[in-house]
């Protein structure tokens, strides 16, 4: 499923861009969830909440904050999420640049270019980075593996440790199954990155930002052989 934002405080525009989705989404044969925020700063409260969403619909223009300010703050903590500018305004094209946008959309949007960005913003995300979802209280919650640090587990709870921690009840068995190469056991309850380790000694794994994890003498070989093929 694909979670898409519209964000325009032009009603009508809203409404019709909505419509192309979901238009195109049938036509794709894809689930889409779309939700429309009328202000930059209603999307960034429900991005406080929720941050799962694919692509980012963003008009320019828009009441004390602007798309580019919206996008430029999204953009210092997700690289991954994908933002279309769809505005009636030609002199900010090089600042959608600078925040990475995938296009520029300018009003009216015509069906067949919107859809050609979104085949585009649909391949892209297929093709891209291996992410964890993570089912959480109120929302669904997706993170890219190269952002996981390590993985610990505490009772019968998980906690996921990237950008920001993420808690969750279920066996590390299950989750360790959603991970890649990059990923090795220290021990029962630990499962590291190796992109993010810096050192192991006879019992610990010392990460890049000086935390260290306990080493199982069981787990020392595996650990280093892993690293010596992951490098």
């Amino acid at each position: 499923m694909y979670r898409l934002a519209i964000c325009d405080d032009n009603q009508a525009d809203a409404a019709y861009l909505q419509m192309l989705t979901e238009k195109w989404a049938k036509d794709a044969g894809v689930i889409l969830q779309a939700e429309i925020f009328p202000s930059a700063e209603a999307f960034l409260f429900r991005y406080e909440e929720e941050k799962s969403f694919d692509l980012l619909l963003l008009d320019i223009e828009m009441g004390r904050m602007s798309g580019v300010e919206l996008a430029k703050k999204i953009r210092r903590v997700n690289r991954r999420i994908q933002i279309i500018f769809v505005t009636g305004y030609m002199e900010y094209i090089a600042e959608g640049y600078d925040v990475e946008a995938l296009h520029y959309l300018l009003k009216p949007v015509t069906e067949e270019k919107f859809f050609d960005v979104l085949d585009r913003a649909k391949e892209r995300s297929e093709s891209g980075e291996k992410e964890l979802c993570l089912s959480l209280p109120g929302e669904v919650v997706r993170i890219p593996l190269s952002e996981i640090r390590f993985l610990e587990v505490q009772r019968n709870y998980v906690t996921i440790y990237g950008e920001e921690a993420y808690t969750v009840k279920k066996p590390l068995n299950e989750l360790e199954a959603e991970l890649d190469e990059r990923f090795c056991r220290t021990g029962r309850s630990h499962i590291v990155n190796l992109h993010f380790v810096r050192r192991i000694t006879r019992t610990q794994v010392i990460l890049k930002d000086g935390r260290d994890l306990p080493l199982s003498r069981n787990f020392y070989e595996k650990i280093n052989r892993a690293m010596i093929q992951y490098f």
